[in-house]
């Protein structure tokens, strides 16, 4: 029975900082800026907000496919070694 560790944003920010960085944090940064430009050109606040909202969901579902795709990775990395080891 495989027993799932949970996998700490910090490590995979150590293991792909840059990939990691544009899928979580690049939207979050949109979303802020769209908020903070509706706010400086008067731009009604549901318009952005909405904006903040849809990028704070793309940030969360990405972040968590790129996990996915890290631990498989290494799931197989360990999967090949063991073989390795057996030869």
């Amino acid at each position: 029975m495989s027993v799932r560790q949970p996998l700490s944003l910090v490590e995979l920010f150590l293991a792909t900082p840059a990939k990691s960085s544009l899928l979580a944090l690049g939207p979050l940064a949109l979303a802020l800026g769209q908020i903070g430009n509706s706010y400086v050109n008067g731009i009604s606040p549901a318009v952005s907000v909405g904006f903040a909202v849809v990028m704070i969901g793309f940030a969360v579902v990405a972040t968590r496919h790129h996990a996915a795709e890290h631990r498989l990775r290494r799931l197989e990395g360990d999967l090949e070694s063991d073989v390795r080891s057996t030869r």
